[in-house]
Order: C-alpha cells, then sequence, then structure tokens
C-alpha cells in the first residue's frame, strides 16, 4: 500500500511538471551512446510483446469473448459467481498462449541480458504479459506484475503452482470457444481445476491479477527498487494505460534517466520520454539492443 502511495504521488507531481512540446525524434545512434553507458537497465513490456508472437491483445476486434468484455470476467466477482465461465475463459487463454513461441523481441531482451551480465550490468523485465514467453526466451529476471496465466493459486491454502497441462484438467478440454453463441459449459465447481496438496483439494484460479484487485506487494516492492536503481529504461509495446505500470516509466523519466519508448504508435505518456521509435517492436528493438562497439565480447 506505502509502495502503491508513493507511486501515486510521483505521478501528480509528474502530471504538475509535464513536459513541454517533444523535440524531433532523436537518431538511433543518440540511444545508442545512453546503451553503451547503462548498468542497470529496466525494460518494461506490454500485450505488445506477445502480440509479436501472436498472442491476441484482447483489446478491439479481441476485446470480447462470447458477449462478455475481459472485465466482465476477469474479477473476484465473476469467479465467485460463476467459475465455470470463468474458468472457461481463462482455459480457453491458456491454451492460446501455450503453443506460442518467444518472438525477436523476447529473442533479442534475453541475448541482452545474458550478454550483459557477463560485463557486470543487469537488466531486469518487468511485464505486464501474462504469459510465459520471456522466460521461454532465456530472460532470467522477470517481474510479472499481473501475474501468470501459467500459475494457478488455491483459493483454501494459498499455494501457487506452475501449471502447464493442457487441458489444465479434463472437464475443460474442448472447452472456452469464443463463438458469441457458444453456450456455458456450466461445469459442477468440484470438477473444476483444484489442489492437489495433501488434504486440500480447494478450488483453484488463475494466478493472475483481477481487475479490482491490488498487485503482488512483494512484486510491486521489488519493481519500486528496480525503477529506482536503472539508468536506462525502455518501454517496449505497451499502451501506457493500464495503472499503476503506465507510471513506471514516467517516474524513470522525472529522475532525469533516459527512457525510450518502442511502440506502434504513440502514447498518453510518449511526451515524458527522451526517444521514441514507432514501427513493429520486433523490428526497432533488436538494432537497439545488439551489442555496441564499446562492449568487451
Amino acid at each position: 500500500v506505502f509502495s502503491t502511495f508513493i507511486m501515486l504521488i510521483s505521478f501528480i507531481t509528474l502530471m504538475i511538471v509535464r513536459r513541454g512540446p517533444r523535440a524531433p525524434p532523436p537518431d538511433m545512434s543518440e540511444f545508442r551512446k545512453a546503451f553503451a553507458k547503462a548498468k542497470n537497465i529496466a525494460i518494461i513490456t506490454g500485450a505488445g510483446v506477445s502480440a509479436e508472437s501472436g498472442v491476441p491483445t484482447f483489446r478491439g476486434e479481441h476485446e470480447k469473448w462470447r458477449k462478455w468484455h475481459s472485465q466482465d470476467l476477469a474479477s473476484p466477482e465473476a469467479f465467485s459467481r460463476n467459475p465455470s465461465r470463468v474458468w472457461e475463459f481463462y482455459h480457453y487463454r491458456r491454451e492460446l498462449v501455450l503453443d506460442k513461441k518467444p518472438s525477436a523481441v523476447h529473442l533479442a531482451i534475453a541475448e541482452c541480458e545474458a550478454r550483459l551480465k557477463k560485463q557486470g550490468r543487469s537488466v531486469v523485465v518487468i511485464t505486464q504479459c501474462q504469459d510465459d514467453l520471456h522466460r521461454q526466451a532465456g530472460s532470467k529476471h522477470v517481474l510479472k506484475v499481473h501475474g501468470s496465466l501459467l500459475e494457478t493459486r488455491c483459493m483454501s491454502c494459498g499455494q501457487v503452482t506452475v501449471n502447464t497441462q493442457s487441458p489444465i484438467c479434463a472437464t475443460l478440454k474442448s472447452k472456452g470457444a469464443p463463438g458469441a453463441n457458444v453456450p456455458d459449459a456450466q461445469i459442477p465447481v468440484d470438477k473444476l481445476p483444484r489442489c492437489e496438496e495433501r488434504d486440500c483439494h480447494g478450488l483453484l484460479r488463475p494466478n493472475v491479477v483481477f481487475f479490482g484487485e491490488t498487485l503482488d506487494s512483494h512484486i510491486l516492492t521489488n519493481v519500486e527498487k528496480e525503477i529506482e536503481i536503472c539508468d536506462l529504461c525502455l518501454v517496449v509495446g505497451t499502451s501506457s494505460i493500464v495503472y499503476p505500470a503506465a507510471m513506471f516509466g514516467p517516474r524513470v523519466a522525472s529522475r532525469g534517466v533516459p527512457v525510450a519508448e518502442f511502440n506502434m504508435n504513440t502514447t498518453p505518456k510518449t511526451e515524458y520520454f527522451m526517444y521514441h521509435f514507432q514501427g513493429p517492436c520486433g523490428t526497432t528493438l533488436p538494432p537497439a539492443l545488439a551489442p555496441h562497439d564499446s562492449e568487451e565480447l
């Protein structure tokens, strides 16, 4: 709660000292100079990064599942009222990501982290994505602020478990089709995913942050630490409209630290950042993170 309060105060300050009109977009060579000097790099990623691997963003044409918006399903109240429907929705999303592979974006970030670690430099990924693609690409230092589709949490004992089974339980097999006229499966609650801890058998839920829930305080504390020590920040593939993650980049910029945004379009936070590189992240990001001439390879 304290960390969230500090972030809110910082954001209000940013709104007061908002920067004026942006200068013309800088050349990549200027960003590369900042990259060559950086010792602690924070990379904030959003749904646009997963989209490069073919994962729907659940906005625009993918905003609805059957006749519901995602916020109608991804809430504690919805799960309490109709866990079968919510599990169908998340089973559909799990199946979508289970067969996806890391994109050029994921691979470039992972390669950069491994390379810079040998030089005594660090890269942390702070992601809003709920898939496993950063880890699959090889990234080691990943903070998932919105949780993971491939983890479950027991409603009874609280146990968090990685689960990549397909389907996650027998009754969800072939369920979750998104068509507007598809009826609910109405799976009995005792046939939904259950905890396998001894003597528990509690109902499992996806280990994601539902709408209306607070972020994991441990992860938020680690994020706070990383954005305070970084000396270069990249904001990649995020619309910068979901809070509190939308505040991370501007908070770094408020310290005078270079922040580079990589996105298909400008965002509400673009004006705060020193660099903006427009276009597909799979095209713009790999050359930005490639070995610099000054590196000791």
